[in-house]
């Protein structure tokens, strides 16, 4: 089991596929970016044995008060795992979820399995279908265009159709690293502020 603070801010689907929700600017949506690909990069790096997320999507990314990214709802792979099948794997998943970050639409269809038309050709290699603009969420009122043709490079690398050519977890981070400026601890989520205090409350009511 695994237990981390309360994300009072929902989930990373809820804000790029629900209207009423709070929708992301270009920023947030970057430094999400950033910390769902250290959380994966560590996973992937940890030894003995790594481990790879069974389950990774839009729905399993939970955002915390500060709208830091926090990765739930999967299981690991581990032990006497193909690291040869599953890293990529993990890795076509997290170019799919950054595709959803930069269109703002779904990319499956509603069994979950098939891909729509519109992202087929993309996300089977066969490059954008229309133009960067054209391809951008609606929702996005300003973005980088040289951060969104980075990204657009990573999601094409990462989705390659061939498992053996996409790039490892750590490369795909160190490259977004670069695209966005956005080091772990920016990416991490902050300590409120009230923290100690709410500690010091919690401790002169215990004590006897």
């Amino acid at each position: 089991m695994m237990v981390f603070e309360y994300a009072p801010n929902g989930t990373l689907f809820e804000h790029l596929h629900i209207r009423e929700a709070e929708h992301l600017d270009w920023a947030t949506r970057m430094r999400i970016m950033m910390g769902m690909a250290y959380c994966v990069e560590h996973l992937h790096q940890l030894t003995p044995p790594p481990h790879f997320l069974k389950t990774l999507s839009s729905s399993s990314v939970h955002l915390s008060e500060d709208y830091a990214a926090k990765i739930s709802d999967f299981i690991f792979w581990h032990g006497d795992t193909n690291e040869s099948s599953n890293g990529p794997s993990n890795v076509y998943s997290f170019g799919v979820i950054l595709f959803e970050m930069v269109t703002g639409r779904l990319p499956y269809a509603d069994n979950a399995s098939a891909l729509e038309d519109w992202a087929s050709s993309y996300l089977r290699g066969g490059g954008w279908p229309l133009s960067l603009r054209e391809m951008v969420d609606p929702a996005l009122t300003s973005f980088r265009e040289d951060q969104m043709e980075g990204i657009r490079d990573v999601i094409q690398l990462c989705v390659d159709p061939r498992p053996e050519r996409r790039p490892s977890m750590g490369e795909v981070c160190g490259r977004l690293r670069e695209i966005s400026g956005i080091g772990p601890n920016g990416a991490s989520p902050k300590v409120s502020p009230l923290w100690w205090a709410e500690l010091e409350i919690i401790s002169t009511d215990e004590a006897p």
